[in-house]
């Protein structure tokens, strides 16, 4: 079934199982299927739902009709399933409604159906230092948009990727960011150059070490997705490290089921200041969904601020904060490896910690670009290349 027509929305739904029968109830109506699951909808969720042009602007698929100027007391006067198989039902206000087996079946609310949409959502793949590293090319992903979607999945499910063949040329990187959308900017531009210098206003623009960690912890939303593309890698030292957060709090989570409570409830302030700004960002280094799984990491030790919670709650702070820091430099969890001139890092910024050995710049020039994309942009991508 060609499901366009009758849908208020932008995708298709497939038709997993056929309407068998309707019966309509006090308050709600009871769909059985074909496949023999019953389905209750509520009237006022069915009305609430209503795709017909009227409740809904054909042209931006958005809603037009608010629930609340429904009647108090509505009801159908009248439900059943037509010959295309649509559920129908005509209210006793003379409005009426078409569903499209495909959509409501998507859209059920019984317990098996929400506990399959649920199995259904894209799962996160915890790795560790044994990772088979995703690796992409540069040019099948510029033209390919199966190629693409494959890689943003990964993005998305893995947390880490390298892209190879990049040009080196600087601002090449800007291409392939926009591959999936607008490039978020910072106060450290659209695109930054890590090399180090003189008058540097974060650590990553030194020779020194950088431990690991997440960008940008200081703002409300962390960036999403972070690019790192290099150009000239001649130096000694400095090699990327990651782990995966998400990894380390499912362990944590196991192994000191305290500390990794502590970590989601007590918020830590991270500041990020220089000569012309001063951003700072109170909130745990654990945060969890609606759903309580683990939904972003938020950690900079260079770039945190003294604690400031209760006497009581100090040290179960500090027990979970040094846990959880030393959990980072364990070698399971640890993937260190050099990038090239060429290729890039593209990794989930809010999951996935990184960091940076020490280089020595008297070996050799070192020029990385970098550039955010927000988490948001790239889901949106996914689903419409999935169209």
């Amino acid at each position: 079934m060609n499901t366009a027509a009758v849908v208020a929305d932008f995708r298709t739904y497939p038709l997993i199982s056929a309407l068998g029968s309707v019966q309509t109830l006090a308050d709600r109506v009871a769909v059985e299927w074909a496949d023999g699951r019953i389905s209750p909808f509520h009237h006022v969720w069915l009305r609430d739902n209503c795709p017909c042009q009227q409740c809904v602007y054909s042209v931006t698929r958005e809603q037009v009709f608010e629930i609340v100027d429904a009647p108090d007391d509505l009801q159908p006067t009248a439900a059943h399933i037509d010959a295309e198989g649509c559920l129908c039902l005509d209210w006793h206000d003379g409005h009426r409604s078409r569903f499209d087996p495909g959509w409501l079946r998507a859209h059920a609310y019984d317990d098996q159906s929400r506990a399959e949409r649920l199995a259904g959502q894209p799962q996160s793949h915890l790795w560790r230092s044994d990772l088979q590293l995703p690796v992409f090319e540069y040019t099948a992903l510029m033209e390919d948009p199966a190629a693409l979607l494959q890689w943003l999945i990964a993005v998305r499910d893995i947390g880490l990727t390298q892209v190879r063949g990049v040009p080196t040329a600087p601002g090449s990187l800007k291409l392939i960011a926009q591959r999936i959308s607008f490039i978020r900017e910072s106060n450290f531009g659209v695109l930054f150059n890590v090399q180090s210098k003189a008058d540097a206003d974060s650590n990553a623009y030194t020779a020194f070490n950088l431990p690991l960690h997440t960008d940008l912890p200081t703002r409300e939303l962390q960036p999403g997705l972070q690019f790192l593309h290099c150009l000239v890698n001649d130096a000694e030292g400095g090699e990327s490290i990651f782990v995966d957060g998400f990894a380390i709090a499912d362990a944590l989570r196991s192994e000191d089921p305290a500390s990794f409570q502590a970590l989601c409830e007590i918020p830590v302030e991270f500041r990020n200041k220089d000569r012309h700004s001063d951003y700072r960002c109170l909130a745990p280094i654990i945060a969890l969904d609606a759903l309580g799984r683990v939904a972003e990491i938020r950690m900079a030790n260079f770039l945190r601020g003294a604690f400031d919670t209760s006497v009581e709650q100090m040290p179960r702070l500090y027990r979970a904060y040094r846990r959880f820091m030393a959990m980072t430099r364990e070698p399971r969890f640890r993937l260190m490896q050099r990038l090239n001139p060429g290729e890039l890092w593209c990794f989930d910024n809010r999951r996935t910690l990184h960091a940076r050995n020490a280089f020595d710049p008297a070996t050799g020039a070192r020029h990385f670009q970098g550039c955010y994309v927000d988490r948001d942009e790239l889901l949106s991508r996914i689903l419409v290349l999935q169209r």
